[in-house]
């Protein structure tokens, strides 16, 4: 797992071989932030990185100098990986907590700029995420959910959908809390 960009540019990082994680591509990763730089200038926004596994796409915003990049994640030893290279990197402005990402949407505001989640692909209850952050209040007006999720789901009814990209076996679902221009 590398960091792409930013001031930890090429710095790789070595999770456990134990993990269960299934940490997003670089090739997704990298298109996936080519289309963020379009639309946000990275060192005003802050960033919520849900089911943050290994943490890569947390430290790819802090490394692109983010705001604040509070990433959430339940399994125990991956939260420790993390603050482990929070740590390594010195990244001032990323936290980790170590609760269940719905609890954490449940009893916790925003505002972000943008909300990441990576949830398993198959995760239960997995269609309720994007109603979770949209109306949650955890997007700043001009907010965008970025939801990484497999083929069998689609969320292009959903009424602040945007647009899905695919990269191989990776799909984005982008949500926007306001979708005019």
């Amino acid at each position: 797992m590398r960091i792409i960009s930013g001031k930890y540019k090429g710095r790789v990082l070595h999770p456990p071989a134990s993990f269960r994680a299934r940490p997003t591509t670089d090739f997704a990763k990298e298109s996936l932030f080519n289309i963020l730089a379009n639309h946000f200038d990275f060192k005003e926004i802050r960033v919520l990185d849900l089911f943050s596994g290994t943490g890569s796409i947390g430290y790819e915003f802090a490394s692109r100098g983010a705001l604040a990049t509070d990433m959430v994640e339940l399994r125990e030893a991956h939260v420790r990986f993390i603050r482990k290279t929070i740590l390594a990197l010195e990244l001032q402005t990323t936290r980790v907590f170590h609760v269940n990402a719905f609890v954490y949407l449940c009893k916790t505001n925003g505002p972000y700029d943008i909300v990441f989640a990576d949830p398993p692909y198959d995760l239960g209850g997995l269609e309720e995420l994007p109603d979770l952050v949209l109306e949650g209040n955890h997007l700043t007006e001009k907010g965008w959910f970025i939801l990484e999720h497999g083929k069998r789901h689609s969320f292009a009814t959903h009424p602040k959908f945007s647009e899905e990209r695919k990269y191989g076996s990776v799909h984005f679902s982008i949500f926007r809390q306001c979708l005019s221009p």
